[in-house]
């Protein structure tokens, strides 16, 4: 191209603009690589009651579960109200209490274009950006736009204490 004058060639636009893109393919390529890879979107759409149960966390509520206490603690029992939820928006993590003394725990970002859901009323764990809302049993779709569950968090409760494992 051009002579060899001592000056550095200029790189070409579709050069920057193929590197820049081979740099942002790698940051996507990495940040999804390194979640976790057993819950599909596809996998946990008709099987979401099957998919939290073999994890032993998001349903085991017992008090007998608590037994390392590496985890993050959350809430109190108390402050987990019965047939409702509350959410963890800095662990973006939602806990529900389907009945007493049961209590589940689901992600916070809703399927659907992931944001993060606002609340939780009726038995149901809403998301405020499209209206999906989520059963708080099992955080399998209640109603769309979403088409897949809210996978499944592990939580154990010792004591009166909830904490995210």
């Amino acid at each position: 191209m051009a002579e060899s004058s001592g000056i550095p060639e200029s790189p070409t636009r579709r050069g920057v603009v193929a590197a820049a893109g081979g740099v942002g393919l790698a940051a996507v390529l990495t940040a999804c690589g390194s979640g976790s890879s057993s819950h599909s979107s596809d996998d946990a759409a008709g099987s979401s009651s099957a998919s939290p149960a073999p994890s032993g966390g998001a349903g085991s509520s017992s008090p007998a579960a608590g037994g390392g206490g590496g985890g993050t603690p959350l809430a109190k029992t108390s402050e987990i109200p019965v047939g409702g939820g509350k959410i963890f928006a800095a662990q973006k993590v939602v806990v529900t209490q389907p009945s007493s003394g049961q209590f589940k725990a689901f992600s916070a970002v809703c399927t659907h274009q992931g944001c993060t859901v606002a609340k939780v009323s009726d038995g149901q764990i809403i998301c405020p950006c499209h209206g999906s809302a989520f059963h708080v049993a099992d955080g399998s779709v209640a109603k769309g736009p979403a088409t897949t569950a809210l996978p499944a968090k592990n939580v154990t409760v010792s004591g009166d204490e909830v904490t995210l494992a």
